[in-house]
């Protein structure tokens, strides 16, 4: 009986070995150096201007250290007061108007179809990428004191040296910022369940209420959130109006360390818009964590 001979054995494909990571102090140093080059960076570029804005809000216009007393005088004062107030009023009310006009905007593109909706939505955000001067530039064209629409009416239609004409140019401004993340949450929204509604009985503006809102809001509150610390941190389109009754603080800023080299001042109002605009933030990242954790 002749044995089988035993099929030859091949010999497997020899593979690379995967690289070993480099887990010693060379590697380590790396990493820490690509770390720390960043921090320097940063802390370079926005700690050190913020380190030395707050600590010069502790010391006097001739530099000298006197405690809280520049914060006393500073707060103190009725038209700090006063600009701290009409900032976050012009903030609010630009705000509610961005909402308003961009949700109704981003609605009619995404639930009314028409001809030239495209082009409509490339305007828009064409808008984001001018400078914020021109808005108010433009309208004071129309309606400022000399504009068109004034010398027709008789002067009675002059807003745009007013708090009326800084909200109708930051709303003008900032209503894309609305109008974009709307869009893309319409554009997530099953048109089904428009169908269903509709079908049983709903009429439009109950669809939009009960059936749309609910879905769509934390992409509408993160917009509101994020226009709102935008327009609390405006200053070219205040300065830019021409409204000598409209204080914000980012003009009083201005007017406290360039024109009146009171710069302990401007220290003490940059650190209370720091602290509005960190709060305003806070409150922006708090909905978008929101907004994520519900799968938008």
């Amino acid at each position: 009986m002749t044995p089988v001979a035993a099929p030859p054995r091949t010999e497997r494909a020899s593979r690379p070995a995967p690289p070993s990571r480099r887990t010693g102090l060379p590697g380590r140093l790396g990493t820490l150096a690509l770390l720390l080059g960043p921090l320097v960076v940063l802390a370079a570029a926005l700690g050190y201007p913020l380190v030395v804005a707050v600590s010069r809000s502790f010391t006097d216009r001739d530099d000298r250290y006197v405690g809280t007393q520049t914060w006393a005088s500073a707060l103190g004062d009725p038209a700090v007061r006063r600009a701290i107030g009409q900032t976050v009023e012009i903030a609010v009310a630009s705000t509610i108007g961005c909402v308003v006009v961009g949700t109704f905007i981003a609605f009619v593109l995404s639930f009314v179809p028409f001809p030239g909706a495209g082009v409509i939505v490339r305007i828009i955000e064409a808008v984001v990428s001018l400078p914020s001067f021109l808005i108010p530039l433009a309208l004071g064209v129309m309606f400022g004191p000399v504009g068109v629409v004034s010398a027709v009416t008789g002067h009675r239609l002059a807003f745009m040296s007013s708090v009326t004409g800084v909200v109708l140019a930051e709303v003008a401004f900032y209503t894309p910022f609305v109008v974009r993340p709307l869009l893309a949450a319409f554009s997530q929204f099953p048109t089904a369940q428009i169908d269903v509604a509709s079908s049983l009985g709903a009429g439009p503006l109950r669809i939009a209420m009960r059936v749309i809102a609910p879905a769509v809001w934390p992409a509408l509150a993160a917009a509101a959130s994020l226009t709102f610390l935008l327009t609390l941190n405006e200053f070219g389109i205040v300065l830019f109006t021409g409204a000598k009754s409209v204080t914000t603080l980012p003009i009083l800023i201005y007017t406290k360390s360039i024109v009146g080299s009171d710069f302990a001042t401007a220290a003490v109002l940059a650190t209370v818009q720091l602290f509005l605009s960190l709060g305003a933030y806070l409150l922006y990242r708090t909905v978008v964590r929101r907004f994520d954790t519900t799968g938008g």
